[in-house]
């Protein structure tokens, strides 16, 4: 092994452990590995940003856009609540979060999918009165099943698609994978409607246990000097609050409880309430109470200029393993944490004691423009005001179908590439209004970009250097493995490194072995090149491997062992039928 091996071998360990053990953002990672290959000559400048003009990047950028469009006319939202309806049981309910998801899923992207369909869902729950914990999960899994069955279905597909024309010349069709993805979709989704409602939690998400008014905690300071100083309890309207109730007072270091509607509140008395989130809007309103902490009071927003805010905290957040305090998180975001959940639990204590952790979900005081400003930043996963007034452009939902409609006709009759529906689609949700320039800027997710095409320069190197073929030979670890034994090993390692890393780069990462496995063994290099795009997208045992598997951790109360109760038996039957029928259809 000469020394550009021995550096590209290094840098791929290097990689794949900062991207599993720490919280350096995916994009820096990589494009350090792709700066480290350059500088060293193992590519050259031409070869190593390839990546940036591959045909599947730029169609996933278009997709971004042409997602923003259907986000924002609201078209998302009109299908799931024309086809939502009202179940009347849980299986009922299941089937009908599954179907519009996987089939939103199947022509957008799946990750603005799902963070439209989660509020809708939430509020869809409450109403038909089923655990919200029963359904998001599904909702996930099902948006992931849908992905696999179209080219365009999810970024992993493009990407490899994109590897393959690239290397080969050979381009997939719109439909191609259906043979495959649809009938993993019918069984894999018949699945989790039988087994969801039997190992799934009965659990509420953090926004249904905030407001189930005994377990939301505001503590409020009486303010020297205020006009409540002096007065009882029940003089200062203390008593007859809507959302809350005051269920003890902090003075000089002792705790009143059980307190009495005569007692006389004193200057510095930290009160504590218990009730719903509005509770802190309506205590707010009562002149001469202020936070203890002054977070509140220090932020530089105008009350009528504040919202709540429901937060996921992200794998990129700056602050993970820090304190609430020690990451100054007020005057970096312009927003005041007043509860933390994390695993379905409210976490108690000082909220500037607290650290932070991935998957956390924070409900935030912040200005009217915060869900705008983050919703598309890589910090959190999910951002979303609680009573969000600012209603879709329905007018132009129709149009936004429309639109999607035509690419997908155009794109499967073959009278344009992918790629080139995609950029015409795009061009068409600006022209006609459906999203403005700006929001389309901030809907296009440049890190996921720098993260794969950045892949491709450790896939290049892989192939230059020799060591695809290298780690082709040691899977061949005996001269009687089949082609179907390798394709199974192939698939089972693919899973193994998604469930570790991104999907997208785990499939960048394997296509290079693939096709030296496929040339090893004097077969056709397709049914592993198809295994890669299904197997690097069945991310099901944990929150880790798929970003929308995170988006739902708060918002449906999970904790991590609740994906394996249903992802376990969820990858082994998308498995199973992936690798009966990618040979069947692609033949070696």
């Amino acid at each position: 092994m000469d020394f550009s091996a021995g550096l590209t071998l290094f840098l791929l360990v290097t990689v794949l452990l900062l991207l599993v053990f720490s919280h350096i953002a995916a994009d820096m990672i990589l494009m350090a590995a792709m700066g480290v290959l350059i500088v060293s000559k193992v590519l050259t400048p031409t070869e190593a940003l390839a990546g940036f003009s591959n045909p599947g990047v730029i169609t996933i950028a278009a997709f971004y856009v042409i997602a923003a469009g259907l986000k924002e006319t609201g078209a998302v939202r009109w299908i799931g609540q024309l086809l939502l309806g009202s179940p009347e049981s849980e299986k009922r309910a299941l089937s009908r979060v599954i179907l519009p998801s996987a089939l939103l899923s199947a022509f957008m992207n799946n990750t603005a999918v799902v963070a439209m369909f989660i509020p809708a869902v939430q509020d869809w729950a409450r109403r038909i009165r089923i655990p919200v914990s029963k359904l998001l999960l599904p909702l996930s899994y099902a948006a992931i099943l849908g992905g696999t069955c179209t080219l365009i279905g999810t970024s992993t597909n493009l990407v490899v698609d994109g590897l393959l024309q690239a290397k080969t010349g050979v381009a997939l069709g719109m439909f191609d994978l259906a043979w495959v993805g649809v009938p993993v979709l019918l069984i894999a989704g018949g699945l989790i409607v039988v087994l969801a409602p039997l190992v799934l939690p009965d659990r509420k998400g953090v926004v249904e246990q905030l407001e189930s008014a005994r377990e939301y905690v505001v503590e409020l300071l009486v303010s020297p000097g205020g006009p409540i100083v002096g007065k009882t309890v029940a003089q200062a309207g203390l008593r007859q609050l809507t959302y809350g109730y005051l269920v003890d007072i902090k003075r000089r270091g002792q705790l009143l409880t059980a307190v009495s509607p005569d007692v006389e509140l004193e200057a510095n008395d930290v009160l504590v309430f218990i009730g719903a989130p509005e509770s802190a809007h309506e205590l707010r309103g009562v002149r001469g109470l202020v936070p203890p902490h002054g977070d509140l009071g220090k932020l530089d927003i105008a009350v009528q200029e504040r919202c709540l805010v429901e937060a996921v905290v992200g794998p990129e957040f700056f602050g993970l393993d820090q304190t609430i305090r020690e990451s100054r998180f007020r005057s970096r975001f312009r927003a005041a944490i007043l509860s933390v959940c994390r695993q379905g639990h409210r976490l108690d204590g000082k909220i500037g004691d607290i650290r932070l952790q991935m998957g956390d979900t924070l409900l935030m005081e912040a200005s009217d423009d915060f869900v705008s400003q983050y919703r598309s930043r890589r910090d959190f996963l999910l951002v979303s005001a609680l009573n969000e007034s600012t209603p879709p452009d329905f007018d132009k939902a129709p149009v936004a179908i429309g639109t999607l409609l035509l690419m997908v006709l155009a794109s499967a009759a073959g009278l344009v590439s992918i790629l080139e529906a995609s950029i015409i689609a795009a061009g068409m949700m600006l022209a006609s209004r459906c999203v403005s320039v700006s929001r389309a800027r901030r809907n296009v997710d440049l890190s996921v970009l720098i993260v794969i095409a950045s892949s491709f320069a450790l896939g290049a190197a892989m192939v230059k250097t020799g060591n695809a073929r290298l780690i082709a030979e040691g899977l061949l670890f005996s001269d009687a493995i089949t082609p179907w034994q390798a394709l199974i090993l192939m698939y089972l390692i693919t899973v193994l490194v998604t469930e570790l890393i991104t999907n997208n780069a785990a499939a960048v990462l394997m296509f290079p072995v693939a096709m030296s496995l496929a040339e090893q063994l004097g077969v056709s290099y397709m049914p592993f090149v198809i295994a890669i795009m299904f197997a690097a997208s069945a991310s099901f045992i944990t929150p880790l491997g798929y970003q929308t598997n995170l988006m739902v951790y708060g918002p449906g109360g999970y904790r991590f062992t609740d994906y394996a109760r249903l992802g376990i038996p969820l990858s082994i039957t998308a498995g199973v039928v992936s690798l009966i029928l990618i040979p069947l259809i692609w033949p070696f």
